[in-house]
């Protein structure tokens, strides 16, 4: 689907005007400032203040944090005189045309968050236009989750644990719906580091039956060898620090993925994401497409569905007026050229 600049904006900025004001109360131990109204909020680090007013100070922990430093080392270079009025985001992956390179990635126990936790998620996401990925330690059965979209939801597990109950529910999950299957690695269900074992991922894969896509990677020789093993996908991912337990991000390391895996299988990368901008340097470095983690969920905290859901139109309209005014207003024209590094 192809849609002029103009159409563009219009269709994902337009939420913006006569938002609701926000009714929900915040959870027990929160702090007791009225949340302002969604459509008031301009940008997503917005959404993160909100999240602390709605949550008790135990719970805005989990989905807190991050650090930006590598993004902010690096500039966009523009390419001027480039006509730009007919963007198109949509990103082809596993066979389906996604409205725009951004996914929700997993995140467990989303009920603690927002009583509707995971079907609150789904609905946004699906208001949106955005892929989901559910873990499969969400609050709610996959199949309600998946009820509750008409987007694609692919399905999280752990390379740990009981194989068998591991197999059944992915087996319930492709049942439901799910068309990928996402297995992280370098870290067990408890979120403590582990060290992984590749024949589970592979038992794992060939019991689904349908796209595997492998979530920690964070060198070039794990990529190889996630490929050696059956993947189709990779996510360069650090899931927040525990794998590296260093300050390097995910996007630090992208390049270096994306070059040894050659374009064999689709590179997504994960990690401090905020910005339209932050998501276009992704894809210039290497990325087929972005997950986001901590944004939907502090849109999830605050406001619900419709939180989730503007969260992501307000990314989906950074990026295509980023791409726009960078000279690249498809994603086939987005290149390592763009990214400009301070070594400092």
């Amino acid at each position: 689907m192809k849609v002029d600049k103009r159409q563009t904006l219009r269709r994902l900025g337009g939420f913006a005007v006569g938002a609701p004001l926000v009714t929900r109360r915040p959870q027990e131990g929160a702090p007791s400032a009225r949340l302002a109204p969604v459509g008031e909020l301009v940008n997503v680090p917005e959404f993160e203040a909100m999240a602390k007013l709605a949550l008790s100070p135990d719970r805005f922990t989990t989905i807190s944090g991050g650090h930006r430093t590598s993004f902010d080392r690096m500039t966009l270079r523009q390419r001027l005189m480039v006509y730009a009025m007919d963007l198109d985001l949509t990103t082809p992956l596993f066979g389906y045309e996604m409205f725009a390179p951004i996914l929700v990635g997993p995140v467990g126990h989303q009920g603690e968050l927002h009583a509707d936790g995971e079907l609150a998620t789904a609905r946004g996401a699906s208001a949106a236009k955005t892929v989901m990925v559910a873990s499969r330690e969400s609050s709610y059965p996959i199949a309600q989750i998946v009820a509750e979209t008409s987007e694609p939801v692919w399905y999280q597990v752990y390379a740990d644990g009981d194989l068998g109950a591991t197999r059944d529910a992915v087996a319930q999950a492709v049942g439901a719906g799910c068309p990928v299957l996402c297995v992280t690695v370098g870290v067990s269900s408890t979120q403590t580091p582990i060290r992984t074992d590749w024949r589970v991922v592979e038992q794992l894969g060939q019991a689904a039956g349908v796209p595997v896509v492998v979530k920690g990677i964070m060198s070039p020789g794990d990529a190889e060898t996630a490929l050696q093993h059956g993947t189709q996908g990779i996510v360069v991912s650090s899931h927040g620090g525990l794998v590296t337990g260093s300050g390097t991000l995910p996007v630090d390391i992208l390049p270096a993925v994306a070059d040894a895996v050659n374009g064999r299988v689709p590179v997504l990368v994960d990690g401090s994401f905020r910005r339209g901008t932050d998501i276009l340097k992704g894809l210039a470095l290497g990325a087929t497409a972005v997950m986001l983690g901590r944004p939907p969920m502090w849109g999830l905290a605050a406001y619900g569905a419709s939180g989730v859901q503007t969260v992501l139109e307000l990314l989906q309209t950074d990026l295509a007026r980023n791409m726009a005014m960078s000279g690249r207003p498809t994603i086939e024209m987005i290149d390592r050229e763009l990214v400009r590094i301070d070594s400092r």
